[in-house]
């Protein structure tokens, strides 16, 4: 099937009001421009050697660019202000960051945290019980604004095996949503991949990235 066809296809599958991120890592400028064609929402770079490469190149005229991958600390004057979403916000330093570089170009930059929810060690993310510490961060001072959560749960073969993870992001969605904090709102959960995101959606998902299932596999060297 052709990346259009599929695209359709996941369209069919999810329905309105869940935002499909392509997750365009290792996929050249001409399959991100055939993705967004095909009415993708967004697309989503892991990488921010690839980010820059495929911006010179056109590749995401058209449609909102996202950072969904680990941001390193003397990468982000790369990527704040030219993301529309920085998915991978994990730690205070990483938002401190952010912000300084934001108020540098006068620009509120959007962003969301992530969360470990699993607290698997080879993996970003906050543990959810610092989350409330970022978020006060956050909301302490302007520059960054924070729309949502995302979460990366374990990789897994098995059907359903992230439900239950996917369950507690949702209930932290929820928790979270009923504070009050400046510059916090909770509108994005965005978690599932090609391999799980009907069951993300089940349970409370509204932003999905998917790589596989759009492009085809990835031909990792």
């Amino acid at each position: 099937m052709s990346i259009a066809e599929n695209v359709q296809a996941i369209r069919r599958e999810i329905g309105d009001g869940v935002i499909l991120v392509a997750a365009t890592k290792m996929n050249d400028a001409a399959a991100v421009r055939e993705a967004i064609a095909a009415g993708v929402d967004a697309c989503g770079e892991n990488r921010v050697q690839e980010l820059v490469e495929k911006q010179a190149q056109g590749a995401y005229a058209g449609a909102p660019l996202h950072f969904i991958g680990h941001l390193q600390k003397n990468k982000v004057n790369k990527v704040v202000g030219v993301c529309d979403l920085i998915q991978s916000v994990d730690s205070g330093e990483l938002l401190t960051c952010i912000r300084r570089r934001a108020r540098q170009l006068g620009v509120t930059q959007d962003v969301l945290i992530e969360v470990n929810i699993a607290r698997e060690a080879q993996k970003g993310g906050c543990l959810p019980e610092t989350l409330p510490e970022l978020l006060a961060l956050a909301a302490a001072e302007d520059g960054v604004r924070v729309r949502g959560l995302m979460a990366i749960p374990p990789i897994s073969a098995q059907p359903g095996a992230n439900i239950p993870w996917f369950r507690q992001m949702r209930e932290l969605f929820v928790d979270i949503g009923g504070k009050k904090y400046n510059n916090v709102s909770m509108e994005f959960l965005s978690m599932g991949m090609t391999m799980d995101y009907t069951d993300a959606i089940a349970q409370g998902a509204n932003m999905i990235r998917v790589g596989t299932a759009i492009f085809g596999p990835r031909a990792y060297r």
